[in-house]
């Protein structure tokens, strides 16, 4: 196929490092989501009712209670899902800039590593010595939202930096589901460990975190001038090598590698690495604000399936946590499909906005079906793969492919130390919308009921929607006028091949 023609096993394997790193990484944040509802219960006093006011000794019975009922519980799930989300927004703007400016392997490296030592003091070391504080807890997951913040900039920077635009639809259409799939692994693991014990859900996939970590530190490679090879551009089939790399080329004669073109870099931008911009200039660059707007209302509702989903199977359907962490599955399936099938229409029509916008427009009568969805098993994971099409696939898109074309564009195309800043802006903004929504839905819950929640999410999709109108608009006049030249450029062609033809006879 065209769209990999020139890739090598090195971009097969940055590809799948990058892909399982941030996999790895969800899996984690999965662990704490899908077992809410057994920490609930954990951490709220379990033998006491109606008639049994006291028991003793209430050590031996109740010592590692925090909380009197389950809603005080549930306040403070919220509260630390809230506190993870504040301070990995504020990381993902710190991380962004600390990216472009140092060596990603290294962040990455030690972001994963890290992050896995505080998840298993979170929620293994904590049980199996008996520690059980609030102020502990919540001290160790607003450092686990500061560490995680580390994967994604990175992880988007490097893939854009081995990746063109060209093909990056497709190829960040299919990566970015690494998220999803990071979901769906936690849930699986999760579920076969939970029967022994909730620490043994953080336990493992802390341990795998921890085993990515090692290996991006002696295998990932952050750019293509490192193992010799050209330098991606924005443009297709374009390319440029560092001046070092042109001298070991095969033949000094040879003009193109693979069917690309070798400009030296230092014709384009000097021979020095190019200089890391402000956050305040990739602020001001087109797109970025627009995108950030919008991803933060689609995050928003993104992320309270992720933080949410199993717990509310396990109160509206009154479902065993095994089997809601199971269906739950579904909907990041369904945002797997929506991302893939996003990039390849947004790639053949050289178009983002408009295809998002058309999702996000289907994403609210999805979510209006699901949240009247019955008790029934199959029903209610297809309506749930429904909606994570409509709004996973959206948000996989922009935190991806849009983000890298976001870091890459104009004003400062061909500054490899640009992406990982316009990344962290973009899903950091998203975090804060995310944040803030973990406030909400279980305010919304408490007051009124589960379908007030869904009003709620199809109102921030609409938002969603509304954000993106300019960019919608500057992108389909674009796309109309590409269509109109090229039927006249069509018609012109006919119309000389008949002149020809009445020339020659």
């Amino acid at each position: 196929m065209k769209v990999f023609r020139g890739y090598t096993h090195h971009h097969l394997v940055v590809f799948t490092l990058t892909f399982c790193s941030y996999a790895l990484f969800h899996a984690t944040r999965k662990a704490f989501s899908n077992i809410k509802s057994t920490i609930e219960d954990e951490w709220t006093t379990s033998f006491h009712n109606s008639t049994v006011q006291t028991t003793k000794p209430n050590y031996v019975w109740n010592y590692h209670h925090m909380f009197e009922n389950g809603d005080d519980a549930e306040i403070f799930l919220g509260a630390l899902d809230t506190a993870f989300l504040s301070s990995y927004a504020i990381g993902l703007f710190i991380s962004g800039i600390v990216g472009d400016r140092l060596n990603m392997r290294l962040v990455l490296s030690f972001g994963m590593c890290s992050s896995a030592i505080t998840v298993f003091i979170f929620g293994t070391v904590t049980e199996w010595i008996g520690l059980y504080n609030k102020y502990f807890y919540m001290g160790f997951w607003i450092l686990n939202g500061l560490l995680q913040s580390t994967g994604w900039p990175t992880v988007v920077a490097i893939m854009g930096n081995w990746f063109g635009r060209s093909s990056r639809g497709l190829i960040l259409g299919v990566w970015s589901s690494c998220a999803s799939v990071g979901n769906i692994i936690g849930a699986i693991l999760c579920a076969s460990v939970l029967d022994y014990g909730y620490e043994y859900a953080f336990f493992v996939p802390a341990a795998t975190l921890f085993a990515g970590g090692i290996v991006n530190f002696f295998g990932l490679v952050t750019r293509p001038t490192e193992v010799g090879l050209p330098e991606t551009t924005e443009e297709e089939g374009c390319t440029t090598v560092d001046v070092h790399v042109y001298s070991q080329l095969p033949s000094e004669d040879s003009s193109d590698v693979g069917g690309a073109e070798i400009i030296p870099i230092n014709t384009l931008h000097g021979s020095k690495r190019p200089e890391a911009i402000s956050i305040f200039k990739a602020i001001m660059l087109p797109g970025v604000i627009p995108y950030s707007l919008a991803y933060a209302c689609l995050k928003l509702v993104n992320y309270s399936f992720f933080f949410w989903l199993p717990f509310y199977l396990t109160q509206a359907f009154k479902w065993k946590a095994s089997v809601a962490d199971d269906i739950s599955i579904w909907y990041d399936v369904g945002g797997i499909v929506g991302g893939i099938l996003g990039g390849i229409i947004s790639d053949h029509l050289r178009t983002r906005s408009p295809i998002v916008v058309v999702m996000l427009i289907l994403a609210i009568p999805s979510l209006f079906l699901y949240s009247h969805s019955p008790a029934n098993l199959t029903t209610n994971a297809g309506l749930m793969s429904v909606a994570g099409f409509f709004i996973g696939g959206p948000a996989n898109l922009i935190s991806a492919a849009i983000s890298a074309d976001l870091g890459r564009q104009g004003p400062i195309q061909g500054n490899t130390e640009a992406l990982a800043t316009v990344t962290g802006i973009v899903d950091g903004t998203g975090s804060v919308g995310a944040a803030l929504g973990q406030i909400i839905v279980p305010e919304l819950q408490e007051r009124f009921d589960w379908q007030w929640v869904f009003y709620f999410f199809m109102l921030m999709t609409i938002l969603a929607v509304v954000c993106l109108i300019p960019m919608v608009y500057g992108e389909t006049k674009t796309l109309l006028s590409r269509f109109c030249g090229s039927r006249n450029c069509g018609r012109t062609c006919v119309i000389q091949q008949r002149d020809d033809v009445d020339v020659s006879t």
